[in-house]
């Protein structure tokens, strides 16, 4: 795809003539977002290509692309969740990303509202949050944690194996482990209460 409109492009420059009109100025703006958002897409469907014809795929693609591992993992793994033509033209790659985690029929249900509504990206991360706790927007808390490279290593293979985001995969496994060491809390606490037999 090609800016059509007066200018040099370089890789770190956008040269515009002087006495631009407001709705060439306009136009190319919107170029440029559709080329950006359209990247994420690319790259996505590059990566999962290379993953069907060639090992070692992230490590090449790391060396032409100079973005990190987990930048480009999403990208594939937002551009699996959704195929051709389930990809919604007027919304971004980030507002697929958002609704990436859900299941498919949830998926359909929050872009179809964002595309009736023209909501941001923000405001479709905002509603969903809204749903989840009835009306009311979740508090979040950022965690930061330092781990062994192995230990990210090993999580990250595992995420892939099972086509998950790294992110996703750990809150899932992280929700999963806490149900059940509170369930065991609270079978004990039931054997507990129980009256003991003489």
């Amino acid at each position: 795809m090609a800016l059509d409109a007066p200018g040099m492009t370089r890789r770190t420059a956008l040269s515009l003539p002087p006495g631009m009109s407001l709705t060439a100025w306009s136009r190319l703006g919107r170029q440029i977002f559709i080329i950006s958002d359209s990247s994420a897409w690319w790259l996505g469907d590059w990566l999962i290509y290379g993953q069907a014809q060639y090992p070692d795929r992230y490590k090449r693609a790391i060396a032409e692309t100079s973005l990190d591992y987990q930048t480009l993992r999403n990208y594939a793994w937002v551009a699996r969740q959704f195929s051709l033509p389930r990809r919604r033209e007027k919304l971004s790659f980030q507002h697929h990303a958002e609704v990436a985690s859900l299941p498919e029929p949830e998926q359909e249900i929050w872009l179809n509202r964002a595309e009736k509504g023209a909501w941001s990206r923000n405001e479709l991360r905002r509603r969903i949050k809204a749903e989840r706790n009835g009306g009311v927007a979740a508090e979040v808390t950022h965690i930061q944690m330092n781990v062994i490279a192995e230990q990210k290593k090993r999580w990250q293979e595992a995420a892939e194996s099972t086509e998950q985001d790294l992110l996703v995969w750990m809150v899932s496994n992280l929700d999963r482990a806490a149900l059940a060491a509170l369930e065991s809390r609270e079978s004990a606490a039931r054997s507990d209460a129980l009256p003991q037999s003489a």
